[in-house]
């Protein structure tokens, strides 16, 4: 089995030279993308769709963006990234709908073993990476290789994901964890216990029925 084939599946694999050609391609990308006219807000969303796996939709990732691949990487629709954002997808990584990654999110598939010689042998691997629709990651924060979020999850700024995070969930820390379920008492909370205005939301209760 070579190299590419058995990084897909997820099994111990070395990053050769045909692993490298790949990475070539995306360099280039990323080049063309990371040095653009940051007000050309078209010509990033086409080099975005360029880049990415499969999009769905409207796609906005402000740069600079890092990745190894992007053909690895999916995202549903409304995808929002925001700057500084690293994304290594040696495993496939599955974004839903609006979603929305604060400055300086990191996911990270690629892993490597622990113990000293099997790790200086080469050998890598990648584990996949889910996160479902309506999420917001909060600013510095890490998600690690196999981890699985859920629907309608808020992860707080500067958190450190090691383990799955199941739907409505608002989770923070190091290492993450649950502290609460969301809930309709949410609905209307803004920051801390401040609640939205009514001019404001009165545009919200339109823009909702509008997308009904």
């Amino acid at each position: 089995m070579d190299m590419r084939k058995r990084r897909d599946e997820e099994l111990a694999y070395i990053s050769d030279e045909s692993v490298f050609e790949e990475q070539a391609v995306t360099r280039r990308i990323l080049q063309k993308l990371n040095f653009m006219d940051r007000s050309d807000f078209k010509g990033i969303e086409q080099v975005v769709k360029e880049l990415l796996g499969k999009t769905d939709g409207a796609v906005m990732i402000n740069p600079p963006f890092y990745c190894d691949y992007g053909s690895h990487i999916e995202v549903g629709k409304n995808f929002f990234a925001n700057y500084n954002c690293t994304i290594l997808d040696v495993a496939r990584v599955r974004i839903g709908d609006n979603c929305q990654l604060a400055p300086n999110v990191a996911i990270y598939t690629a892993g490597h073993p622990i113990y000293p010689d099997t790790r200086n042998s080469g050998y890598e691997y990648g584990k996949e990476v889910t996160i479902g629709d309506n999420c917001w990651i909060g600013g510095n924060s890490v998600i690690c290789p196999g981890v699985h979020i859920g629907n309608n999850v808020v992860i707080g700024a500067g958190s450190v994901v090691t383990k799955d995070i199941p739907d409505w969930s608002l989770a923070a820390g190091n290492p993450c964890r649950v502290l609460r379920k969301i809930t309709e008492a949410d609905r209307r909370r803004l920051f801390h216990n401040e609640m939205i205005d009514d001019e404001a939301w009165e545009d919200i209760e339109r823009i909702m029925g509008e997308r009904e």
